[in-house]
Parts: structure tokens; C-alpha cells; sequence
């Protein structure tokens, strides 16, 4: 197995060669280039300050850490996924919260006590990235519910054929993403194993539980919040 290189920062400048390629093409056609640079000067800070904050994570081993992390992210995570619906949002706030916490807390479960047989079970290394991924991937899965839901109530007062047609429309795209992994893209997380000398076997058994946990997580949190908006009127 080979291990993956540590870039050295000096090398990392270099793709920023073909990045300001694409800064030089808005200046010449007279685009205006301060939101590109300001997106990408924002995606460098980003970037290097979650490695530093994700090292100090790692390095505490810590339960009570790893929970406190998941726990911000759940939050933020269910705000954001009500973004589209903002004129309720403070509404369905809470139903976002607990269907997102219980389709995290389900599949990551799962993933931590039988897939992974990880010991210590609160491992940072792969608890905070897992559940990232479930995260982000559910709450744009909520987000969608959310928004056609919402939709649907306005013009059809039939709240059970709004939920279903939420639901359905919720799932689209990570069931287009099962249709094209391994046939029009290669996902960042088996790229990234590959990369770092994984075998491709291998890397994609790993990649087979991501897209499961992603699938079950979308439907299991989209599921639980339209039930429970469902349940109580909306405030126009």
C-alpha cells in the first residue's frame, strides 16, 4: 500500500495558475472578477483553518468533543435546510432538528457499532466526517421536502398528497446520484482512497456504505419532517 504524498505548500501554489486563467478571462471580458476572487480567497481561509481546527479535534480523542461538534452541525444544518422556506422557518425549526437528529443518529449508529466495529466508538477521525456527509447530504434532501411541501400546501389543501409528492421529489437527486456513481463519476471519498493507496476493492466497499447511509438518511430525515409539519397547520 503506498501512502498518499503531504503536498507542500509551495507546490500548492501552482493550481492557482489555471485558477487565475479563469480571473484573467473575467477581466478581459470585462466581467466584474471581485466575487470570484472574493469566493475563492474565502474558500482558501475556510479551508486552512478547518485542517488546523479538525487536527486540535483529532488530537482530543474526546466524546464529549466529537458530540458537542456533531451537535453545532446538526443546528446549523437544520437552519440551513429551511433556507428556501424562510418565511416559516422559525415553525418548522424544530421538526428539522429532530428529523435530522434521528436519521444522523440511526445510520450513524449503524455505521459505528456494526459496519465499522469502531473502538473507541466516539473516534473523531471518522465520527465528524461520517456525520458531515449524512448531514449535509440530508439536509439538502430536507431542504427540497421542505420547500415543495410548502409549494404544494399553497395551492392544494391536500396535505397527504403534498407530503408524498415532497417526499418523492426530496429523493430525486440522491437516487440519480446511486443511478451514476461508478458509471459518469468516480465520488470524492473512493478518489480519495484510491489516492492515498487504498485498493479500489476496498475503496469501494467503503464507497457502497456511503451511498447507502446517504440514500437511508435522506429518506429517513425528508420522511420524519413531513410527518411532522403535516401534523400542524401552517402560518402563512
Amino acid at each position: 500500500m503506498h501512502k498518499i504524498e503531504t503536498i507542500p505548500l509551495e507546490n500548492l501554489v501552482y493550481i492557482l495558475i489555471p485558477v487565475f486563467i479563469v480571473i484573467a478571462i473575467f477581466a478581459k471580458w470585462k466581467l466584474p472578477t471581485s466575487y470570484a476572487l472574493y469566493a475563492i480567497a474565502r474558500m482558501l481561509i475556510q479551508l486552512l483553518a478547518i485542517g488546523y481546527f479538525l487536527n486540535t479535534i483529532f488530537a482530543s480523542n474526546s466524546a464529549e468533543v466529537t458530540l458537542g461538534i456533531l451537535s453545532v452541525m446538526l443546528i446549523f444544518s437544520s437552519w440551513i435546510a429551511l433556507g428556501t422556506v424562510k418565511v416559516i422557518r422559525k415553525q418548522w425549526l424544530i421538526s428539522a432538528i429532530l428529523s435530522l437528529a434521528l436519521a444522523c443518529g440511526l445510520t450513524l449508529s449503524i455505521i459505528v457499532a456494526k459496519v465499522l466495529e469502531l473502538t473507541p466508538w466516539y473516534d473523531p477521525r471518522y465520527i465528524i466526517p461520517l456525520g458531515g456527509m449524512i448531514l449535509a447530504n440530508s439536509m439538502n434532501s430536507l431542504s427540497l421536502a421542505a420547500e415543495r411541501f410548502h409549494s404544494e400546501i399553497q395551492t392544494n389543501n391536500d396535505s397527504l398528497r403534498a407530503r408524498n409528492i415532497a417526499f418523492n421529489a426530496s429523493l430525486i437527486p440522491t437516487i440519480n446520484m446511486l443511478f451514476a456513481v461508478g458509471l459518469v463519476s468516480l465520488p470524492g471519498m473512493m478518489t480519495g482512497q484510491i489516492l492515498s493507496g487504498v485498493s479500489p476493492f476496498i475503496a469501494a466497499r467503503y464507497q457502497i456504505m456511503v451511498m447507502c447511509m446517504m440514500f437511508a438518511s435522506s429518506g429517513i430525515s425528508a420522511a420524519c419532517f413531513l410527518t411532522l409539519i403535516r401534523q400542524k397547520p401552517t402560518k402563512k
